[in-house]
């Protein structure tokens, strides 16, 4: 094989797949070399970076042959912001590569042969996105402000006016606020040095009525009268506002909202819609911010339960507002949900009660403790509905799961690598993987979510610990 002093600073070559972070791969004798911003079937010259042992980083200096799924990017923007990362890509090929990162991940953690099926698109690719996180900042010399994401790889704020997966009127809002903050002396927040007033802006925008609340937020611990006036403003001069809240946040460290929030003016929550039931959403809340795709996902996984069981219990595990467990109340007989987020629980108490719901039994705490506490009693459902974040479940969660579930587990994952992790640990323990389906989630970006169906007659329960 190939060492890495034997590649040179400039070389030509040929991208043959993309990687689980989106980046184009190509090999020199084994020997891989990442290239951002390609795509299967490029040309490039490239300039090589750091080089370590297996692998390369590089950058383009020209496409001498571009693939013939190359297109040209609906957003001017796109090779400079960090947010589509894949949006040179016709769409029907970013599927099919996405199936692909898919596959190749399943083949090199989870190890075994797993049924992928074809991905579910999008049913929009423009104007998808309905939560909008913008960093904000401040020019040095002119005081003007900033609002837009990241370069890629750094923590250069690109300013946008415009950003097309985003609801449109979310740029009015944001350049409202950009307007406002300046006459009212509002200070962007500088992460060098932690000073500045205003830190980020968050809107939650609902596509089904239109209404967007907006989450202001400060690098402070109380309510300026600046920014007090700008939310009100914001309340009273913009239509489609359902609300405005001022969120605290004065530490240095990289998550966007602090734990406080002080309501300012209309209400703390937009209405969204799956399944036919409408859910409130507030400013914590964890909801998918691609709404309509993941309607898709709720349908699919209520038509396999619907399909395959007769009124059966199930078991909603990291449950956020018990999306899942509402739209699935009508063909169960009983739901038993868990969230650790307290806001999270309290607004599905109330989608429960104004939609007549009699068959949830709602839990706020620890996942982990819960389930232990669960096992310990011995009942059993006979799906369990796995929805955790990003980093996946610990084994512990897992052992529960097997032991408390009776015949399937559907895991819904964000992370490819996560879940291979996890189906691998499941597969251990006797667990089957029927299939994996994916849904495309996030369109021109390397992420993807996936619904794995997971048969558990032949497990085997392992001894579990029960540290709780």
């Amino acid at each position: 094989m190939i060492t890495k002093q034997d590649i040179p600073q400039e070389l030509t070559v040929k991208i043959e797949k993309l990687s689980n972070l989106g980046l184009g791969i190509a090999k020199i004798d084994g020997y891989v070399i990442f290239v951002p911003n390609t795509c299967p079937d490029d040309v490039v010259k490239v300039k090589i970076g750091k080089k370590n042992k297996n692998y390369a980083n590089a950058d383009i200096i020209e496409i001498i042959e571009p693939s013939p799924d190359r297109t040209e990017p609906f957003c001017k923007l796109q090779k400079v912001c960090g947010a589509c990362q894949l949006q040179f890509i016709n769409y029907e090929a970013q599927l099919k590569y996405k199936k692909e990162i898919v596959q190749d991940v399943m083949k090199s953690i989870y190890g075994g042969s797993v049924d992928i099926k074809d991905v579910i698109p999008s049913p929009l690719i423009k104007e998808y996105r309905h939560k909008i996180q913008y960093p904000i900042g401040q020019t040095q010399n002119s005081k003007r402000i900033l609002a837009g994401y990241y370069k890629t790889g750094s923590h250069e704020l690109v300013n946008i006016k415009h950003c097309p997966v985003q609801p449109e009127y979310c740029d009015k809002i944001i350049d409202f606020i950009r307007t406002k903050s300046e006459e009212l002396g509002i200070s962007g927040y500088n992460e060098n040095n932690g000073k500045g007033e205003l830190r980020h802006v968050v809107i939650r925008s609902s596509n089904y009525n239109k209404n967007n609340l907006v989450i202001l937020v400060v690098n402070s611990y109380k309510v300026s009268n600046k920014v007090n006036k700008l939310a009100k403003l914001i309340y009273n001069e913009l239509e489609n506002i359902s609300g405005v809240v001022v969120n605290f946040n004065n530490k240095k460290t990289n998550l966007i909202l602090g734990e406080k929030m002080e309501f300012i003016a209309g209400c703390d929550y937009i209405e969204e819609q799956l399944c036919d039931k409408i859910f409130k959403v507030g400013a914590k809340t964890f909801f998918q911010v691609n709404p309509l795709s993941a309607d898709n996902i709720f349908k699919y996984v209520k038509k396999y339960i619907k399909d395959n069981f007769d009124s059966p219990t199930i078991l909603d595990a990291y449950a956020g507002i018990t999306a899942f467990g509402i739209c699935m109340s009508d063909i169960v007989s009983k739901v038993v949900s868990i969230e650790e987020v307290k806001e999270s629980v309290e607004l599905a108490e109330n989608i429960i009660q104004e939609n007549c719901i009699k068959n949830i039994e709602l839990h706020q705490g620890d996942a982990g403790k819960f389930l232990s506490n669960e096992t310990l009693l011995g009942r059993q459902f006979h799906i369990t509905i796995l929805d955790p974040p990003r980093k996946g479940c610990t084994p512990n969660s897992l052992d529960y799961a097997l032991k408390l579930t009776a015949n399937k587990i559907i895991y819904v994952s964000c992370n490819p690598a996560t879940l291979a992790r996890d189906l691998k640990y499941l597969h251990e323990h006797g667990a089957d993987v029927e299939y994996i389906q994916p849904f495309d989630m996030f369109p021109h970006t390397y992420h993807i979510e996936n619904v794995a169906i997971i048969d558990l007659k032949n497990v085997q329960v392992p001894e579990l610990k029960l540290p709780y």
